[in-house]
């Protein structure tokens, strides 16, 4: 990345650390909503990251080696070079990684068969089964949470999901615009 651009970075995070000062005033609004939505969600994101595979009584994956295998498991037939920018990594990190997953037997690797310089992952039926395991296992974690909620409360969780959804697609699409 240029000094230019990094520069740029920096100046709207401190921006945005005062408040959003710099920015237009329909922005302060979103800044502010923002303020109040992002440690909500990384609480929730840390609740996904760090338990479930315990209580599934599974292997125990480091987070980012979790991340990858979500990925793959959302997107079969992904390539290296796809995940490495998805997930913000370096291709040679990913490699490794993905070394690491097939040699545990959770990927499987196949030709392309349109270009068999290029390797299409998968994820395998070990990998599959865990997956859902580990899902349920964040049920049950959300569904005994979510007992204490009211339900009102409940009902505006569920009405989130699409905006949710569409929020994360919005933040995808984000890191992929130069």
């Amino acid at each position: 990345m240029s000094d230019e651009k990094q520069q740029g970075k920096l100046g709207r995070a401190a921006a945005g650390a005062r408040g959003g000062s710099g920015c237009r005033e329909a922005d302060k609004g979103l800044f502010g909503q923002a303020r109040e939505l992002t440690p909500a969600l990384y609480a929730l994101s840390r609740v996904l990251r760090f338990q479930g595979m315990d209580e599934a009584g599974l292997w125990r994956l480091p987070p980012s080696e979790l991340e990858l295998m979500r990925y793959v498991h959302a997107e079969p037939g992904v390539t290296v070079g796809v995940l490495a920018r998805e997930l913000g990594m370096q291709v040679s990190n990913v490699s490794a990684t993905v070394r690491g997953l097939v040699n545990g037997g959770l990927l499987e690797r196949e030709k392309d068969p349109d270009d068999g310089r290029v390797s299409r992952l998968r994820p395998t039926l070990k990998a599959e089964q865990g997956m859902a395991l580990i899902e349920n296992a964040w049920a049950e974690i959300f569904a005994d949470a979510l007992v204490e909620l009211s339900e009102a409360q409940r009902e505006a969780l569920l009405a989130s999901v699409p905006a949710l959804e569409a929020l994360g697609a919005a933040l995808k699409e984000r890191r992929k615009a130069p």
